[in-house]
């Protein structure tokens, strides 16, 4: 079962990835959007904002986000760590339910160019 502290590696190593993304996915990476990831197997919520084309980690919290992020985000930590790492396909792990992507629909539209 992978740790807070792998986790929150994985939330950087993602963010250091959108940072150097070329092309569409740099300009899906440019939204200035509210964040959330909550670890539903440690049950702790990752808080923080995606602007400059990364994304910042401001607070991890207990249990799931207390407030309604406008990208939200909940998985498993070993997930979570699999997909940054090429190990899990996003698009399948959604599909099957193992992880969770809640946005407006034109925020959709964008993320997906980074997945």
């Amino acid at each position: 079962m992978a740790t807070i502290d792998a986790c929150r590696a994985a939330l950087e190593k993602l963010s250091d990835n959108m940072q150097h993304a070329e092309g569409d996915v740099r300009a899906a990476a440019a939204l200035d959007r509210s964040v959330s990831c909550h670890i539903t197997d440690l049950d702790v919520t990752f808080v923080g904002r995606m602007s400059d084309g990364r994304i910042h980690v401001h607070d991890t919290l207990p249990g799931p986000p207390p407030d309604r992020a406008q990208i939200r985000l909940a998985l498993a930590g070993d997930d979570l760590v699999a997909l940054v790492g090429g190990g899990l396909h996003f698009a399948r792990a959604w599909g099957s339910g193992r992880v969770k992507l809640e946005a407006s629909l034109m925020d959709l539209f964008r993320l997906r160019k980074l997945l």
